[in-house]
């Protein structure tokens, strides 16, 4: 690849053993029944560079950037993700997601403060309505960990956002009066960090409204938190089907016995599980770690659905990859695995142009007649078009008129 893998993490890494120990480590006193507790978790967070630098050897990088970015992006590490980190290793995947470095503090050429465009598409302060028949709702702007590639930064900086009840309530009434709006996205912050009290108050109306269809939550809970999964909140998701949660397993590092066991949880409850990647430089930048991470979520019952490309927010440029190597990832993957591993490589356009999709191009001829491909090994094969071209469907205004 034309970027250096000499230092990046190995695809494997198993740290249940490794991730056990750091916990005696690093809060000794804590008990088996506090560390299961997701409240005892977010109490007892690691929220600044002095705190952290008691828990882990930091190197000068990760002390400048920590220093550097104390004003643009919060810190913060749940100590389950903290026991996570392999306290040698600056490449560590777990670290790299968690601890800023100093070129996090550095803006550079097309890089943007909302690089999704969202400001522009929020008629109320928790609605984000971009496409047509969906929208996204923002529950909250706190997280159980802030992920150094947060493309939402300027929310989950705080401050930016008065998500309260109120804002909340006019959330709701927005959708309510928009018949067209089908789906209905989740997001923030992090919405499982609401009490399960504030989640129903948001799910009920939702789901009372004739026209929402579907209701998608996005977290990362189970990959930071995975404590906060528990059977009261997985049979108050079930009540609100269809739902789908969709998750963030960025490397097969953080799938452990206990994310494990919360995706499975859910699953088991009748909650599809999705999981939504981000492709980032020398720290998944490998088909062998982006297929294992697919293999990983298979096993646990969820589904690859997205690796996404870098978004361009501010500060993130050292982190993206060209858009080739995922392209290359995709086709590394696909013919050599089951094609429900393999996700779509997804770019979000900067400025608010929505999500596309992006694939190797397996076409090597169009004639009139016939497409030449090439498959996954390189071999050619032609595929024949039929000599009738009129694809109208004679049922469909029956169908309609029933």
């Amino acid at each position: 690849m034309s970027f250096d893998e000499s230092s990046a993490p190995a695809p494997t890494g198993r740290c249940t053993g490794q991730a056990q120990s750091r916990r005696r480590e690093l809060f000794p006193e804590a008990t088996d029944e506090q560390w299961s507790d997701w409240r005892w978790q977010m109490r007892n967070a690691t929220r600044d560079g002095s705190a952290l630098a008691k828990k882990l050897s930091l190197t000068l990088d990760e002390r400048a950037g920590i220093e550097e970015t104390a004003a643009v992006f919060r810190l913060g590490i749940s100590p389950y993700y903290l026991s996570l980190i392999d306290p040698e290793h600056p490449f560590c995947p777990v670290r790299m997601q968690a601890i800023p470095v100093k070129a996090e503090a550095r803006k550079r050429r097309g890089e943007l403060r909302d690089p999704l465009g969202e400001d522009p598409k929020r008629p109320v302060e928790a609605i984000v309505h971009k496409y047509p028949d969906r929208v996204l709702f923002l529950a909250l702007d706190t997280c159980s960990v802030y992920c150094r590639h947060c493309t939402r930064r300027r929310i989950t900086h705080g401050g930016e956002a008065e998500l309260n009840k109120t804002e909340l309530a006019k959330g709701l009434e927005y959708v309510r009066t928009h018949p067209q709006v089908r789906d209905v996205l989740l997001s923030g912050g992090d919405p499982f960090l609401l009490s399960e009290e504030r989640l129903e108050q948001i799910l009920a109306p939702l789901r009372a409204m004739p026209h929402v269809e579907m209701i998608r939550i996005g977290t990362r809970i189970p990959v930071c938190l995975p404590m906060r999964v528990t059977e009261s909140l997985a049979k108050l998701l079930r009540r609100h089907a269809p739902l789908f949660v969709v998750t963030h397993f960025n490397h097969p590092k953080e799938i452990t016995p206990e994310a494990r066991r919360a995706c499975e949880l859910l699953v088991d409850h009748g909650v599809p599980v999705e999981n939504q990647a981000v492709l980032m430089r020398r720290l998944n930048s490998d088909a062998r770690i982006i297929t294992e991470l697919s293999h990983e979520c298979l096993k646990m019952r969820v589904r690859p659905y997205y690796l996404h490309q870098m978004d361009v927010a501010e500060g993130l440029e050292h982190l993206r990859t060209p858009l080739e190597a995922g392209v290359r990832i995709i086709e590394q993957m696909r013919g050599w695995t089951t094609g429900l591993a393999v996700p779509h490589l997804a770019i979000d356009l900067p400025g608010g142009g929505g999500k596309v999709t992006v694939q190797p191009d397996y076409v090597t001829q169009r004639r009139p007649t016939e497409t030449v491909f090439r498959n996954y090994r390189g071999e050619p094969y032609v595929y024949p078009e039929p000599e009738e071209t009129d694809c109208s469907c004679p049922y469909d205004e029956v169908w309609r008129a029933r």
